[in-house]
Parts: C-alpha cells; sequence; structure tokens
C-alpha cells in the first residue's frame, strides 16, 4: 500500500479497501474471492467523486460559463482517455492486479481497466475519509488538463462541430467507417475515415475508435475550413 500512498501522496488507513481499488475481476476469479474484492464497486463511488471536484474546479475556474460549456469540458476531462493517462503517467497501471493470463495479455495497459482502476482509488480515498486532501490532489492533476481542453476545443468538439456544417448546407451527415483495426490486444490501432456525400475527407488513426473518429472529424473540419467559420 506504500506505493498508493506514495503517488497520491495521501495516507490510506483502510488498507483492505485501497487493494480492491487495484483488483482487476479477474484476479477475484482466479483466486476464488468473493467479486466485491475487487474495483468495480469502488470504481462506481469513484466516478461520482470525480465528476464532483471537476465540477467544483470548472464552476470556480469559469465563472462566466454556461453549465452546458462546463458539461462539455468536463466530459473530456473525465473521459476514458484522459483517466488512463493519468493512471499511466503517475505509475497507478503498473500495480494494478489481475490474473496471470490476463497480464500476459496486457491487461494492465488497457484504456478502460487503467481508467476504472483511477476512479476506483479516488472512491477508496473517499471512504477513508480523505476527501479535502483527495480534492487538492485532483486539482493539481487536472488543472493543466482543463486548460488544454478549454483551449482547444474545436480539437475535442470536432465531431459536433463537422456535423453542423455539413447539416448546414445538406440534410447530409458525416459517416465514419472503421477501416481497420491493428495491433496487439493490450495496444489496439484504429483506423478510421470520415466521408461526406459519398467522398472521403479525412482519415486518422487513434488508441480506440472513438479517438480515431474525433481525430478524424478534426482533420475533416481543417480541410473544409469549419474551424474558421467558428471563430
Amino acid at each position: 500500500m506504500q506505493t498508493i500512498e506514495d503517488i497520491f501522496g495521501i495516507k490510506a488507513d483502510n488498507k483492505a479497501i485501497f487493494e480492491y481499488a487495484i483488483t482487476h475481476p479477474s484476479y477475484t476469479q482466479e483466486n476464488g474471492l468473493d467479486y466485491t474484492k475487487c474495483y468495480e464497486r469502488l470504481e462506481f463511488l469513484g466516478d461520482a467523486v470525480l465528476k464532483l471536484v471537476v465540477s467544483n474546479i470548472l464552476y470556480r475556474e469559469f465563472p462566466k460559463y454556461h453549465e452546458g460549456e462546463m458539461s462539455k469540458i468536463r466530459s473530456i476531462a473525465v473521459s476514458d482517455s484522459v483517466l488512463s493517462e493519468i493512471s499511466k503517467s503517475i505509475g497507478l497501471a503498473e500495480i494494478i492486479r489481475a490474473s496471470e493470463h490476463d497480464k500476459k495479455q496486457g491487461i494492465k495497459k488497457l484504456t478502460s481497466v487503467t481508467a476504472c482502476a483511477f476512479e476506483a482509488v479516488l472512491g477508496a480515498y473517499f471512504l477513508d475519509g480523505k476527501m479535502e486532501q483527495l480534492e487538492n490532489k485532483l486539482e493539481d492533476i487536472f488543472a493543466p488538463y482543463i486548460k488544454e481542453i478549454n483551449s482547444n476545443m474545436d480539437k475535442y468538439n470536432a465531431k459536433a462541430l463537422l456535423q453542423e456544417y455539413t447539416q448546414s448546407l445538406t440534410k447530409e451527415t458525416p459517416k465514419y467507417r472503421l477501416v481497420e483495426n491493428s495491433g496487439p490486444a493490450h495496444k489496439r490501432i484504429f483506423t478510421v475515415e470520415v466521408s461526406y456525400n459519398g467522398e472521403v475527407i479525412a482519415q486518422a488513426e487513434g488508441s480506440s475508435k472513438k479517438e480515431a473518429e474525433q481525430k478524424c472529424a478534426y482533420i475533416a473540419c481543417q480541410k473544409l475550413g469549419v474551424l474558421e467559420c467558428q471563430k
């Protein structure tokens, strides 16, 4: 448990719940443990904790923003891709417990797994009575992400912008197609293309289909001059 304390800089009193927070369901199945001894219930709680903290940060940082604008930033900030990036960068992903088979398959690198473990640890700290320290830590972690998202909202909101643009011209909407799904199970690469009126506009890759579509839409927006129209 000293590792989690080192990562977050917050003392952990109830050691058991923190062990569950980094335990993948495959580990409990392999060892014949009860399903409650994995991260799934804690992840459910941590998800709510994270949204509350990030919402509070946004409310204070952007006093002029409408709730819709704050919701857009929050949805990106608490997305699996961002949480997974954080989990890996702070070293949390490395200490996730999983079955031997799943570890060999690279499960500790999966976006969904690393994101869930991060939220589960937040849930554990909440139950451990460390909410105030946790809020301070999360503010330090998420401040640069929120700043970057707010400054580059066009990039993150590209799919919506592209659809609004195409529908302003015709009733046709952009069509996304998965071109290729390659790479090992723990490091998949998704290639997606977007077309409009039967013509392919752009193609992009990502670690998830959603990420690839967003990148693809952003490239398409650049090509069609959509971003200039927003200024």
